[in-house]
């Protein structure tokens, strides 16, 4: 995997995991991992995704709408146009709360992913959440992504990233059991989905337990014979 970040130094600045990344800001960056399914990238949004993006959200409506946190009560904040959605999660990113990307397949946009809830001193852990079109899931494209976008926030200074799954969402599942990330248990009442308060199973791994980096442990076995 080969990050790259856009800013006014140099460009080429880039290095691999574990021999020490050098980007010139954490963000805008592109990570990238060429895989038996094609070539999986995370990339930020763009004003200019809003066609693809609003036609991959109606296409998996029925698929995506059970899993997905809404809010309560009528008084929250909902962008009005792709253009403002983009610009608040630009703003995010620049300040450092959230690394919000677009997921690619083969050039493709197909999903997003979000590395959120980016809290630092003396815990400096973050959140992942993803949704990916039915069309490629099961083609290891999140667990890809997951593992790149871990091994970005720990290479930034992060500790411990987790995720949050329903219990009955089995091809999210899934993805953290490829991953092999930890199993923390139950939350119960943990996050507001159509309507109600949902239990979440929790899910974490920390930079000790993949020293090597959790996509080359991921390659290693997703590439296995």
């Amino acid at each position: 995997m080969m990050p790259s970040s856009k800013s006014d130094a140099p460009e080429g600045a880039t290095g691999k995991f574990g021999k020490g990344w050098a980007v010139a800001k954490p963000w805008p960056v592109t990570l990238r991992d060429d895989t038996a399914a094609g070539a999986v990238v995370l990339r930020p949004l763009r004003r200019r995704d809003a066609g693809d993006w609003s036609r991959l959200r109606a296409e998996n409506a029925a698929w995506l709408e059970r899993w997905e946190a809404t809010a309560p009560g009528a008084n929250r904040y909902i962008a009005s146009t792709f253009g403002e959605y983009v610009r608040s999660l630009s703003a995010q990113a620049r300040a450092g709360t959230s690394l919000p990307f677009g997921v690619e397949l083969d050039g493709a946009l197909v999903g997003q992913l979000t590395v959120s809830s980016i809290t630092w001193g003396s815990m400096c852990s973050a959140s992942i959440g993803y949704w990916v079109s039915q069309s490629v899931a099961g083609r290891g494209v999140i667990p890809t992504g997951v593992a790149m976008a871990t091994d970005y926030a720990f290479f930034l200074g992060l500790h411990r990233i987790e995720i949050n799954i329903r219990p009955e969402n089995k091809p999210s599942l899934r993805v953290v059991e490829k991953l092999g990330l930890r199993d923390e248990g139950v939350r119960e009442r943990f996050l507001h989905i159509q309507g109600q308060w949902r239990d979440h199973r929790t899910f974490a791994i920390t930079r000790e337990e993949v020293p090597e980096g959790l996509l080359t442990r991921w390659q290693r076995l997703r590439d296995a014979p």
